[in-house]
């Protein structure tokens, strides 16, 4: 296996860096300097790297790893990215030799249109599609590309490991709470959170499982999330439509 270490970056980015012995690879490297001291500091050399999406704070450390590592460049085929050696599409498998591990490659269109998702070993690498609690703003994709994206994650393995890119989780679960008050599950996981915040502590990776039982986006089709969208859209019918709604009302929450 490999060890995962969290490399925080800007406001609120993590930056993923797998290890594996003297080697690593990275995943939405938006700034390249904290990766850099990390692997000086702990002697690695970089391998790879893997982008989920075009923006600047997912892939804007590119270049400058590349002036100082020989690294592949793994990223979606249907984005422009500088830099990205290997373009992939959904289904696509890639390989990661030093660590003898795979990845699956899954497209998860909605918060860009080449947006894509790495699964492999048990955990999931999937940019700004779903976060904990919550999931990205919709800035290229429809209401309808997102739900079938979130869809697709929410049927991996309910022990699946969810590594998103971003510490939203706290602001994201107050949003939930005000879509979905009485689910149980979800009141507990805000006090849990709220405590491991005040601690200064990171709330990823979290758990499919865990997002299939407190995530709103996730839970369209549970009777208390609809009334709750519909009491903002009352012609939101079908779980697509409620999707659409509650990402509307989180845009403004």
């Amino acid at each position: 296996m490999f060890d995962i270490i969290r490399i925080p970056a800007f406001k609120d980015n993590y930056i993923w860096l797998l290890r594996k012995g003297a080697t690593a690879a990275v995943v939405d490297p938006g700034d390249a300097r904290p990766v850099l001291d990390v692997l000086e500091q702990e002697g690695l050399s970089l391998s790879a790297i893997l982008i989920t999406h075009h923006h600047a704070d997912h892939q804007g450390g590119v270049a400058e790893l590349l002036a100082h590592h020989s690294a592949e460049v793994f990223g979606p085929a249907a984005e422009s990215i500088a830099g990205i050696s290997k373009p992939l599409r959904s289904g696509d498998t890639i390989s990661i030799a030093p660590f003898g591990i795979e990845f699956e490659v899954i497209a998860v269109p909605g918060h860009t249109l080449g947006h894509i998702a790495y699964y492999g070993s048990g955990c999931l690498f999937c940019g700004d599609t779903l976060f904990a609690g919550g999931c990205g703003r919709l800035f290229e994709g429809t209401a309808a590309q997102m739900a079938d994206s979130l869809a697709r994650l929410a049927a991996l393995p309910d022990d699946t490991a969810v590594y998103c890119a971003h510490e939203y989780t706290q602001a994201n679960l107050r949003f939930a709470l005000a879509v979905e008050p009485g689910n149980r599950r979800l009141q507990s996981r805000v006090e849990e959170v709220a405590v491991t915040r005040a601690r200064g502590g990171a709330t990823l990776p979290s758990t499919i499982a865990i997002e299939k039982a407190t995530n709103p986006f996730l839970r369209c089709g549970e009777p208390e999330v609809a009334a709750s969208a519909r009491s903002r859209v009352p012609a939101a019918r079908d779980e697509v439509a409620v999707f659409a709604a509650l990402r509307e009302w989180k845009n403004s929450f």
